[in-house]
C-alpha cells in the first residue's frame, strides 16, 4: 500500500504534460498564476491567490478501491494528487470533490489526505467547506499530497437522544394511563352537560390515540425486527395523525359553541362528525400514502432503520404525508383560539344563557394555552432535527467539534 501511494505522488511530480485515459486523468499548468482553476474526472482544484512554479494535478477514478477506510466510514470520491515543483502555495488549496454517492442529510463526511507516517488517511490541516452540496464536496487544505473524501456509513445523532426517547415514552405512557383511569372514574362526575360531554369525548380520543403510538414506539425501540417495522409504521401514522386530527375536533367544538349559541349540536351528530374527522380521514391519508409509495416499500414508504416514515428532502418522502396534516390543524386550532379569545375578550350586552358557556370556554382556553408550549416543545425538536441538517451550522460545534471551519 505504502508503495502504492508513493508511487502516485512520484507520477504526480515527474509528469508535466496533460493526459487523459479512461481511469487516470492529469492536468499541470506552470509559471505565475492567480487563482488557479484545474479539472479532472470533473473535481476541480483551485489555488486560491498567486502561485508560481509548476503544478500537477492527477486523478485515480478506480484507486479508490483498493485504499483501506476508517471504521465507519466509506470512501466517497476519487484519489486526487497534487504536487508542486519548485513553486509555493500562497495560502491553501480548494479541491471540489464529485461525490460517488450523494451525502444524505446528517451524514459526516471528512477530507482526508494518506498519511506515510501512520499509514492511514488523516483529516489534519483539511476541513469540509460546510457550502457544499450533497453531490460535491469543496475541500480546504494548506497541504499538498494525495486527497480524498470520506463518508460515514450511518448518519449521526443528537448526544443521549436515545436516553431522552426512552425516559419521555415512559412517562408519557404511564402519565396517559393514569389519565384515562381517572378519566373514567369521574365521568359521570364531570360530564353533566354537551359541553363537557363533547369536551372528555376529544380528551378521552386524543389520549387513547397518543398512548397506542407511544406504546408502539416504544415496543418498536426494544423489538427491531425488519418483519414488523412496515406494520410499525403504518400504526405510529395512524395513531399520530389521529390524535392531531381530534385536537382539531376539540378545537372546532370550542369555537362551534362559542359562536352559535342558539344552535347547539347534539350527542349524536357530534360523535358521528369527530369519529369522521378522528379517525376515517387520518385513515385515509394513510392509506393513499401507503399506496403512493410504493405499497409501503422499505425505504419509500419507511426507513428501516428507525421505522418511520422515509425523509429525503425537504418536499420529498412519505413523512410529508403526516407533515403537511399536522401543520395544517395546528394552524387551525390557533386560528380557532384567536377567535375564541376575541370573542372571549368582546363585552356582551346581555349574557343570559351564555355565562356558562363562557365559563367553559375559559377553562379549556386556559388548559389549552398552558400545555400548548408544554407538549409543543417535543415536537418542534423533532421538526428542527428532521429539517436541520446534524452536520451543518448550530449543531456542528456542538457534535462535530472536529470539523468545524476554522
Amino acid at each position: 500500500m505504502e508503495k502504492l501511494i508513493q508511487t502516485v505522488e512520484l507520477n504526480s511530480s515527474s509528469t508535466s504534460s496533460d493526459n487523459y485515459h479512461p481511469n487516470v486523468q492529469l492536468t499541470s499548468f506552470s509559471g505565475n498564476q492567480t487563482n488557479c482553476n484545474n479539472i479532472v474526472f470533473n473535481v476541480s482544484v483551485s489555488t486560491p491567490g498567486q502561485t508560481s512554479g509548476s503544478v500537477n494535478i492527477i486523478g485515480y477514478r478506480t484507486l479508490v478501491n483498493l485504499l483501506p477506510s476508517i471504521p465507519n466510514m466509506n470512501l466517497n470520491s476519487i484519489v486526487m494528487s497534487t504536487v508542486m515543483q519548485n513553486s509555493s502555495l500562497a495560502k491553501e488549496i480548494a479541491i471540489n470533490f464529485s461525490l460517488i454517492n450523494e451525502r444524505p442529510p446528517d451524514y459526516e463526511m471528512l477530507c482526508v489526505f494518506w498519511n506515510f507516517s501512520t499509514m492511514t488517511w488523516s483529516d489534519e490541516g483539511c476541513y469540509w467547506n460546510k457550502t457544499s452540496s450533497n453531490e460535491q464536496m469543496i475541500c480546504i487544505c494548506n497541504h499538498l499530497t494525495s486527497f480524498s473524501t470520506l463518508m460515514s456509513k450511518s448518519p449521526i445523532e443528537l448526544p443521549y437522544l436515545d436516553q431522552i426517547t426512552y425516559v419521555g415514552l415512559a412517562a408519557s405512557v404511564s402519565s396517559l394511563i393514569v389519565c384515562l383511569v381517572i378519566e373514567f372514574m369521574v365521568w359521570n362526575t364531570v360530564v353533566k352537560s354537551n359541553v363537557s360531554h363533547f369536551r372528555h369525548t376529544a380528551l378521552v380520543n386524543i389520549s387513547l390515540c397518543l398512548l397506542m403510538g407511544d406504546t408502539v414506539f416504544l415496543v418498536n425501540s426494544f423489538y427491531q425486527s425488519p418483519k414488523w417495522c412496515g406494520t410499525f409504521t403504518v400504526i405510529k401514522h395512524f395513531c399520530y395523525l389521529s390524535m392531531f386530527f381530534w385536537m382539531l375536533c376539540l378545537s372546532t367544538m370550542l369555537l362551534h359553541q362559542l359562536i352559535f349559541v342558539f344552535h347547539q349540536m347534539r350527542k349524536k351528530v357530534y360523535l358521528t362528525i369527530s369519529i369522521s374527522i378522528g379517525y376515517v380521514c387520518p385513515l385515509i391519508i394513510v392509506l393513499l400514502t401507503y399506496k403512493i409509495y410504493n405499497d409501503g416499500a422499505e425505504d419509500v414508504y419507511y426507513n428501516a432503520k428507525s421505522c418511520w416514515l422515509n425523509y429525503k428532502s425537504p418536499f420529498n418522502g412519505s413523512i410529508h404525508a403526516f407533515i403537511f396534516p399536522v401543520l395544517t390543524i395546528v394552524l387551525i386550532n390557533f386560528f380557532s383560539m384567536m377567535v375564541v379569545i376575541t370573542k372571549l375578550l368582546r363585552p356582551q350586552v346581555s349574557e343570559g344563557s351564555k355565562g356558562d358557556q363562557k365559563e367553559m370556554a375559559k377553562s379549556i382556553l386556559k388548559a389549552i394555552v398552558f400545555l400548548t408550549p408544554v407538549f409543543g416543545i417535543t415536537w418542534i425538536l423533532g421538526f428542527f432535527v428532521l429539517v436541520f441538517d446534524l452536520t451543518e451550522g448550530f449543531w456542528a460545534y456542538f457534535i462535530l467539534p472536529s470539523q468545524s471551519t476554522p
